[in-house]
């Protein structure tokens, strides 16, 4: 049996640039996992394994690897930080039980870290903070803790200060121990001393350790009580009561140094092991039923009940289908039979392995704690649960955003028509915020993702690891109608062709909803003027209906449908009647009810040098955005403003180009707004000559 409490399943995440994959990358060589320190800026970092990745610097889908440190384990995952990959972000912080935020220490809390820190806070993810980049121009240590505090509203617990800053960061200073740590010039990551820190720093150092073992003491009345009468508490009790609060959420252990100039990840790596939870720590998962409702049972992390598993991640590659897979309770052995509650069906498991990136270690059994890649399994999907068969119960799914672009890919001949279905398939399996639909009106094939990059990276894929050449439409908005009027109408449906016929009536008021109501239904018909076995069909017939709007084709949001009479005949009536009333009844009435066309609004978030602030408010005021705020920082200024979609392709070669490539920006979807009159013309027009042409 394997001893849990020497276990850590984490995750890195952080903004674009902050630094994650070069932390990971030398944690691995800390922990002996690799000899030779790959570079992003190379190409050449162990978790970058994609082309994509390599050479554009970032990291696209999240890397598993694991390694070990001071006698522990360490399953870790890389996350990409890019807006348009959160999706990687958010299923890896559902099956990890801890987390290392990186600022960048001249950034601060960006665009993207707020999104994951929201992520991170909804799966309740214990974390730790290393504020990373303290040897780059206008890195400020203190500021950054401040803006975790006031833009997070998370409380940063400091554990270490830097010696020196930016040209001069030379090291960190252990609050806990007061001891310095300090790195020579080598780019050696263990060529370092503990001595004493600077003697200039010894107020500094006392302020913040006061603070520390404050707020530390609050777990333990016991100990604060003791402290306040001047008994200063052992650094093992501090200890203890750092991980008490970690692991409660109520503070964040905060680290700096330089990953790139190999200072202060070790600090980091001991903190891992001291605060972060073991598998046992955590709130186990909730299980529920088949129909979606919580039975009040748990997947509690034991070996010895029965198994619940979550496949979190689909990777293609060159052996087969990967499924990543979170163990949460029981062991899987090579060659078991397990039940996927989703599909109702057993799947047998082929090899069961432990990825260290992209290479792979064979075993023959896995338990609760584990994250591993399972190799053999036919229809298991991202979400799906795993469980004993002779025990069954699903797991908490995960709710994936819908895309907000689409564009048509057409491939360049007919051998790669083929080939293009085969691989698309694979890279939905793989990614479920991508999706593949076949436009009705001119047949194209359309991809839909989070925004110009996602499908850029997709395009990238399907040309260069799966062979297929495709050209690309102009990439398309994902607009949806609403209706703004209450209407009261009725329809009759009649047929009549010799033997039974087809009758239904119906009386009905169609209203607008609240927003995000999505649909609804009532019935308020007495008497049994149209039997209860067909208001089913009437409810299902209406909501079908609503995939198409009226106005453009664009799906109907926000309706409530209220049957308020009708009429049946005993023979002539029957659901499909009433199935074909609703649909007819549909498009009778909606273009009455003041149809509108609603567009997608996305909250952007750019980051801009000083100099090029009115540029930037008045291109984004040319887009029709609302600016939302503004912050002035030491290295430039942030401007935050909702803008529609459809105003946004291209941006980031026009913010490039008026700040001189200084300029970065970040953006996800806020909600639908009514569409201008113009725009909406012009939409309607487009859709409509799209149907001339069919």
């Amino acid at each position: 049996m394997k001893d849990l409490s020497v276990y850590r399943n984490i995750g890195i995440f952080a903004h674009v640039d902050a630094g994650k994959t070069t932390t990971t990358e030398r944690i691995l060589k800390l922990t002996g996992k690799i000899h030779k320190i790959g570079e992003v800026h190379d190409g050449a970092a162990t978790t970058d394994f994609m082309d994509q990745e390599q050479e554009r610097g970032i990291t696209i889908q999240s890397a598993a690897t694991s390694c070990e440190w001071d006698g522990h384990r360490l399953n870790i995952i890389d996350t990409p930080g890019h807006v348009d990959f959160t999706i990687e972000v958010y299923r890896s912080l559902k099956v990890l039980d801890g987390g290392v935020g990186v600022f960048c220490g001249s950034g601060g809390v960006e665009p993207q870290s707020e999104t994951n820190w929201r992520y991170a806070n909804d799966s309740e993810v214990a974390r730790i903070i290393f504020v990373n980049k303290l040897d780059r121009i206008g890195a400020d240590f203190l500021r950054v803790v401040q803006q975790i505090k006031d833009v997070l509203g998370a409380n940063a617990l400091v554990m270490t200060l830097p010696i020196g800053i930016e040209d001069n960061f030379s090291g960190v200073v252990d609050l806990l121990t007061r001891k310095a740590w300090v790195w020579d010039d080598s780019g050696d990551p263990t060529a370092f001393e503990i001595t004493e820190p600077p003697a200039e720093m010894a107020d500094q150092i006392e302020e913040w350790r006061e603070k520390l073992i404050e707020t530390a003491l609050e777990q333990d009345d016991d100990l604060l009580e003791a402290y306040l009468e001047g008994n200063e508490p052992s650094v093992d009790d501090i200890k203890r009561c750092v991980r008490k609060g970690t692991i409660a959420l109520d503070f964040f252990p905060t680290y700096c140094g330089s990953a790139f100039k190999n200072k202060g990840v070790q600090n980091v790596l001991n903190a891992v092991v001291d605060f972060l939870p073991d598998p046992t720590q955590v709130k186990p998962q909730p299980e529920i039923d088949l129909e979606g409702n919580e039975t009040g049972g748990t997947a509690v992390v034991d070996p010895s009940q029965p198994l619940r598993a979550l496949a979190f991640k689909i990777m293609d590659d060159r052996y087969g289908a990967l499924t990543f897979t979170r163990i949460y309770s029981g062991k899987i052995k090579k060659g078991d039979n397990v039940l996927n509650t989703f599909t109702g069906k057993t799947e047998r498991i082929g090899r069961i392995v432990e990825m260290h990136a992209d290479s792979r270690e064979e075993l023959d059994v896995a338990q609760a704690g584990d994250i591993v890649a399972l190799l053999g399994m036919k229809n298991t999907r991202t979400g799906h649960t795993l469980a004993d068969a002779d025990n069954p119960a699903t797991l908490e799914p995960m709710v994936f955003p819908d895309p907000v672009i689409s564009i048509a890919v057409t491939p360049k001949d007919k051998a790669a028509t083929e080939k293009m279905g085969v691989a698309l398939n694979k890279m939905v399996q793989e990614d479920p915020s991508f999706q593949v639909a076949t436009d009705e009106d001119s047949g194209e094939t359309l991809i839909k993702g989070m925004g110009e990059l996602h499908l850029d990276i997709k395009v990238d894929i399907l040309r260069r690891t799966h062979g297929v050449d495709v050209s690309m439409g102009k990439p398309q908005v994902a607009y949806r109608e609403t209706i703004t009027q209450t209407v009261d109408d009725s329809y009759t449906h009649k047929k009549q062709t010799g033997g039974s016929g087809q009758f239904a009536k119906m009386d009905y008021q169609i209203e607008p909803g609240e927003a995000n109501s999505g649909y609804q239904f009532e019935s308020k018909v007495t008497g049994g003027n149209i039997p209860r076995e067909y208001w089913s069909a009437i409810e299902k017939a209406f909501q079908v209906s609503m995939a198409e709007g009226t106005l453009a084709g664009y799906p109907l949001l926000d309706v409530k449908f209220t049957l308020l009479d009708g009429a049946f005949h005993a023979v002539d009536s029957s659901a499909m009647a009433f199935e074909i009333a609703t649909k007819n009844a549909y498009r009778q009435t909606v273009p009455k009810a003041g149809p509108q066309l609603l567009e997608p609004i996305m909250q952007v978030d750019v980051f801009t040098p000083e100099e090029h602030v009115g540029d930037v408010i008045g291109d984004l005021n040319r887009r029709r955005g609302m600016i939302k705020s503004q912050e002035s920082g030491p290295t430039g200024t942030r401007v935050r403003a909702e803008c529609p979609l459809g105003e946004m392709f291209g941006y980031i070669g026009h913010l490039r180009t008026m700040t001189s490539g200084r300029g970065q920006f970040g953006m996800e979807f806020a909600h639908y707004a009514p569409c201008p009159a113009n725009v909406a013309e012009e939409v309607i027009k487009e859709a409509q000559e799209r149907k001339a042409n069919k």
